[in-house]
């Protein structure tokens, strides 16, 4: 890949999904003209800088990416909602407002998944759902419906207290109402799942020998940002090393980053032949320490002048 300013790419993705709305990690790969595994290694920056925000809902494996403000656009991908959070996320669209304990535990358990679109929050004892763009002033005359007589209080904080809510024990009386399901309902939920016969006990392992390491380049993006080093390209990356340009008080050099405890010579020598080529010093990181043998031929290699053909 060839070396670009990082700088200039986040704000590439920025700018994509500010035009597009939210946006995968392959639409923002086809943008930037990057992998797929860079154009996720770089909207993982932007998220850790809290710069674009992360759906829970999946599109196949893959979350979507979008900007603060952008909330109510992830409506479009809702067709990728599974067939019970699809119905919930229906109801909630419809009704704007759930009163959690009126629910078919079905539904409820859906509304917990669908943390997109379905904002809880406590009225009293109780826990309700709102839609996320139903508006609040709306919401008070539909709970005054469900509710008679009842002052409805939202809680203008819900990011931060959606997991206390959700969390909670049903109260007694939920309890009570889940034991009176009819008799089919139960007979339905234990009744057990068949397994399928495995024609083989024991599963194929995927060859991952050209998959690059991604945990590998978090703990090293880590490190730096402790250093206060910055990372200025990007300029080889697999599953058993990490090749960056990097920059420390306006100091351009090269790091190599082996995923190795051990490292020997044929290391060093792939490292320094990537230096000459950029012209650049190096520094090699590694899980562990070198060995004695390594270092002693270090540091015999300082002093070692030249090596003579006896003719």
């Amino acid at each position: 890949m060839a070396t670009q300013d990082t700088t200039q790419l986040k704000q590439n993705i920025l700018s994509i999904i500010q035009n597009n709305g939210p946006s995968l990690p392959i639409h923002i790969a086809k943008g930037t003209g990057l992998s797929m595994l860079f154009a996720s290694a770089f909207l993982s920056e932007l998220l850790s800088e809290k710069r674009i925000k992360i759906s829970h809902l999946r599109v196949g494996s893959s979350p979507i990416y979008y900007l603060s403000g952008q909330e109510p656009q992830l409506e479009k991908y809702s067709n990728n909602l599974k067939s019970k959070e699809k119905d919930a996320f229906i109801l909630l669209k419809e009704k704007k407002i759930l009163n959690d304990s009126e629910q078919l535990p079905a539904i409820r358990v859906a509304l917990r998944a669908i943390k997109d679109f379905a904002i809880p929050f406590q009225d009293k004892e109780e826990i309700f759902w709102r839609y996320l763009t139903a508006p609040i002033l709306e919401l008070k005359e539909e709970k005054e419906e469900i509710i008679p007589q009842t002052k409805l209080v939202i809680n203008e904080n819900e990011s931060q207290k959606e997991q206390e809510i959700i969390e909670k024990e049903p109260k007694q009386s939920e309890k009570t109402k889940e034991k009176n399901l009819n008799k089919s309902e139960i007979k339905i939920k234990e009744k057990p799942v068949k397994k399928r016969p495995q024609k083989n006990s024991t599963p194929k392992k995927r060859n991952q020998t050209n998959k690059p390491n991604e945990k590998f380049f978090d703990v090293i993006k880590e490190y730096l940002l402790k250093k206060q080093i910055e990372i200025t390209g990007i300029e080889g990356f697999s599953k058993d090393d990490l090749i960056l340009k990097v920059k420390k008080e306006n100091v351009e050099s090269l790091l190599i980053a082996y995923s190795k405890k051990r490292i020997g010579e044929e290391e060093i020598t792939k490292a320094y032949k990537k230096s000459q080529e950029l012209n650049l010093n190096f520094t090699i990181l590694s899980k562990g320490e070198p060995t004695k043998k390594l270092i002693n031929f270090i540091e015999a290699i300082k002093h070692l002048e030249n090596i003579e053909k006896i003719e």
